[in-house]
């Protein structure tokens, strides 16, 4: 290799180079416009752009289209039925005593079976994360037991338990304790599969340095477990609520369906219909499609609230 000196600057002569070495400056092959000072870009991937062109507004294309098939057209087939006779025939048919009674009624026994939910479910969940016991396992797999059977079921397990031939002597048919039994044992899951992940990722190492200052246990669930479980119990226990205000089949025999007395929303829709009056029973079904969204909506709220909050404490 022949190196000349000139002016100051150090000339390679190039011929003397390896053939395998690049000449000085150069870039090497597939590093077009990468190098230091280069100006270009590196090429874009054949396709790639194009295909995520089509397919975004292709992938939301389909959920709309899945959403109107299974969501907002049955909503306004409903909406459309209820107003078939003007806002006042609507008005009427809600505002009817029997509709009433029933809508009281399902209200509630919603809100009892909630309420129970809400502390009976943070107790299972509990117990099934901080707690070792033989059948365990069983126990944890039996709580998604009511996601899976039949709603119909339930009620005649619990008719056969609590009905006019109960072998524990205990008769809660055509009362409105059954539809708490009822309703409770449907709607369970929820609760506790709503506070049992917030269980186990809890920092324990808190409690511990609460018990090491003297808090006592109730103290330290109260000031430290519970903040943290809050959330998660009311989202559990909206969903409890929205669950059993439009739920049949586990009362449809245990409950009597008695006007004013034990027929609950669900039951009263049906009469409705096996006597030809559908804008009845599609105006009480509005009725219990608004509630079911406040209640919804409201979750969100607090929902969001809370995370507000845990973003800002951190």
């Amino acid at each position: 290799m022949t190196t000349t000196v000139t002016g100051g600057r150090d000339d390679t002569n190039v011929s003397a180079l390896p053939p395998s070495a690049p000449a000085p400056g150069a870039q090497p092959p597939g590093a077009v416009g990468q190098g230091p000072g280069g100006g270009g870009r590196a090429p874009a991937p054949v396709g790639g752009s194009r295909v995520g062109r089509v397919g975004r507004p292709l992938g939301i294309g389909v959920v709309g289209l899945w959403l109107s098939v299974m969501v907002l057209l049955p909503l306004a087939a409903l909406t459309v039925t209820s107003f078939e006779e003007g806002i006042g025939g609507f008005w009427e048919a809600v505002t009817a005593p029997v509709a009433l009674a029933s809508l009281r009624v399902t209200v509630v026994v919603a809100v009892v079976v909630a309420l129970i939910n809400a502390v009976m479910g943070t107790l299972i969940a509990w117990v099934l994360v901080r707690d070792d016991f033989p059948g365990k396992r069983v126990v944890n797999a039996l709580i998604d037991l009511p996601f899976a059977l039949p709603t119909i079921v339930a009620s005649i397990v619990l008719l056969s338990l609590y009905g006019p031939n109960s072998p524990i002597d205990l008769h809660l048919n055509a009362t409105r304790p059954g539809l708490v039994v009822a309703l409770a044992f449907v709607t369970l899951p929820f609760v506790v599969r709503s506070v049992q992940p917030v269980l186990i990722e809890a920092d324990r190492e808190v409690e511990e340095a609460a018990a090491s200052l003297g808090a006592s246990s109730w103290v330290t669930f109260r000031r430290v477990v519970l903040p943290t479980l809050l959330p998660a119990v009311v989202s559990g226990t909206g969903l409890a609520f929205a669950r059993a205000i439009g739920e049949y089949g586990s009362v449809v025999l245990i409950g009597g369906n008695i006007p004013r007395e034990t027929q609950v929303a669900s039951q009263y829709i049906q009469q409705q219909i096996e006597i030809d009056r559908p804008v009845n029973a599609a105006a009480v079904s509005m009725a219990l499609l608004a509630i079911a969204f406040v209640t919804l909506a409201l979750l969100r709220w607090f929902a969001g609230r809370s995370l507000r909050r845990e973003e800002e404490s951190s």
